[in-house]
């Protein structure tokens, strides 16, 4: 563990105290999050925090928490999506860096509390996450921003999702999304690369604990193979938005994220991807720990946007 930052050797010293996660049942974990006390973190300021209901095509609702920056508007968007392997996390888990990312790219930013397996396995979160973005594009006046201009994003399995949403919305000729942002995505649901095999212990996400998440998450096997699920298995990854890719050194999700990168870039997609040295899976949602990793991606993320989301406009 020579690689680790010090903040990052602390934080695993206190993760592995708890029981491994991947001997719980899903409620079990969620449970044991839950009686952890939040910590106070440095918030960024924003003119308006609201949560609403909207409705998904199945007719149930989903919550989403809206961030509105200071300023005049209309905003141009960013809808999120959180982390947790489809079975844990919410609104909370992505709070301060939502916050942190509608203040420094001055967009309004949409988090997604799309329903978690295993009560609402695949494809129920990736459809509730498309009729999220679709809601935004469809809704932007009424958040005073702009649906011509929309960026999705988020981390982990947040990441699958936002790589998912964009194949999806370049196939059904849904809304147009300027880029995608992919913080340590899943791609594959595998479990062999060398980065699984690098650090499949002692690292915070087990290769066990990631193959419990996908085992909650896929309804058969088939499932492991469907690109809506793996998107790095697609055959066709042309005429995407463009990409920025993040990845954790330390992480076994590492080595498909970069694959994922490498394929887009393949197919002609625009990418900026980098690895972020010395931490581990779950860095990005970790306010408390790793807060000067967070900003430096952000404001990398807000660069990148604002780059590249002027020449997908200029290119409409």
């Amino acid at each position: 563990m020579t690689q680790l930052i010090p903040q990052a050797k602390a934080y695993l010293e206190a993760f592995y105290q708890m029981p491994l996660l991947q001997t719980l049942k899903a409620q079990e974990v969620r449970d044991l999050f839950a009686m952890i006390p939040p910590v106070e973190v440095e918030l960024a300021p924003l003119a308006k925090v609201e949560d609403r209901l909207i409705p998904v095509s199945d007719g149930a609702e989903i919550k989403v928490r809206i961030y509105t920056p200071e300023g005049e508007g209309p905003f141009p968007l960013f809808v999120y999506y959180h982390g947790g392997g489809w079975v844990i996390g919410d609104l909370e888990t992505a709070d301060a860096s939502c916050r942190m990312i509608a203040n420094r790219t001055e967009r309004v930013v949409v988090s997604v509390d799309y329903r978690l397996a295993p009560e609402y396995k695949f494809p129920i979160p990736v459809q509730d996450s498309y009729d999220a973005l679709k809601w935004v594009s469809e809704n932007a006046a009424s958040l005073n921003a702009n649906a011509s201009d929309i960026v999705v994003g988020g981390d982990s399995a947040g990441g699958n999702i936002s790589a998912v949403v964009s194949m999806i919305a370049r196939d059904q000729n849904g809304p147009n999304i300027s880029a995608q942002v992919l913080i340590y995505p899943v791609t594959d649901l595998a479990y062999d690369s060398r980065s699984y095999k690098e650090f499949a212990e002692g690292y915070g996400l087990d290769r066990d604990l990631m193959i419990w998440f996908g085992d909650y998450y896929i309804q058969n096997q088939f499932d492991t193979k469907n690109i809506y699920a793996a998107p790095l298995l697609a055959n066709n990854l042309k005429n995407l938005p463009p990409a920025f890719v993040v990845t954790a050194e330390c992480d076994v999700l590492r080595d498909e994220g970069i694959a994922y990168a490498n394929r887009l870039k393949d197919a002609g997609v625009q990418v900026q991807a980098f690895t972020e040295p010395g931490v581990i899976h779950g860095y990005f949602t970790n306010m408390a720990v790793f807060p000067e990793q967070i900003k430096s991606n952000i404001s990398k993320i807000a660069q990148f946007i604002n780059t590249s989301t002027k020449v997908t406009q200029a290119n409409r």
